[in-house]
């Protein structure tokens, strides 16, 4: 009888094993299933559409680029006027917004809707896009390899440079009273020769700001006419050049 009884009690726990696993089973199921739902809500279907919000404190402007650190992963763009003045008048200000990710520019986050908090801490809507996206010097990553890296540059050295219609060099940004320059530094840290900054894009001036922390970087820039040989040689000046980006590679 004592047998019989240890077999049923056996027997018993393991149905209940059984059926608890069955249970797990179900719920689980039933968990996932819950949240797959609630994941496309209204939080769900604004990533899938792309659309994203955004709040902060402004910390550059340039043109119509807009940097925000609480959204350093997108360059937030304003196509367009704002109600309330300027675009530099935001700078300073708190925002926040709803913008657009671009399908074909992933970095760029178009402004849809923009927010302004006032003096008293109440929201007032300040932009409301009405026109299409225009960015005329917009450089994105897959056109940056369309810049090489200037090897072996040195201001006796016109060669290295002539041929080129578009480069990167690396170096540090000298601005005076008679004109910018980049001052190019080699591998070992060595200035190597300098370049005339005929003109920045918006664009590049707008990473220049964001760069701001940094005394040396990479500056892309559209080669232009050879400096004349008896200016090189006293003032190692290459070569002039028109700026359209500057980040760290």
């Amino acid at each position: 009888m004592a047998i019989q009884k240890n077999r049923g009690e056996k027997f018993s726990r393991f149905i209940g094993m059984i059926l608890l696993a069955f249970l797990l089973v179900v719920f689980g199921s039933v968990a996932c299933k819950t949240a797959e739902q609630e994941g496309t809500g209204e939080e769900g279907a604004a990533e899938q559409e792309g659309i994203l919000s955004f709040e902060g404190t402004v910390k550059t402007v340039v043109g119509k680029y807009v940097f925000l650190p609480e959204a350093s992963g997108f360059d937030i763009v304003i196509q367009g006027s704002l109600a309330s003045g300027d675009i530099q008048s935001l700078i300073g200000k708190e925002v926040r917004g709803e913008g657009e990710i671009s399908p074909d520019k992933p970095s760029i986050l178009i402004t849809n809707t923009l927010e302004q908090k006032g003096a008293a801490g109440t929201w007032t809507n300040i932009y409301t896009r009405t026109e299409d996206l225009v960015l005329e010097d917009f450089l994105d990553l897959s056109a940056r390899g369309e810049f090489p890296a200037l090897s072996d540059l040195s201001y006796d050295k016109k060669d290295a440079w002539e041929e080129v219609q578009k480069a990167k060099v690396y170096g540090k940004l000298e601005k005076s009273d008679d004109g910018d320059k980049i001052v190019a530094i080699d591998a070992e840290g060595k200035e190597v020769g300098r370049i005339l900054v005929d003109s920045y894009t918006d664009f590049s001036k707008f990473y220049l700001e964001k760069l701001g922390n940094f005394d040396e970087f990479w500056f892309y820039v559209n080669v232009k006419d050879t400096v004349d040989w008896s200016q090189r040689r006293r003032t190692r000046e290459m070569f002039h050049a028109d700026v359209v980006f500057a980040g760290l590679f």
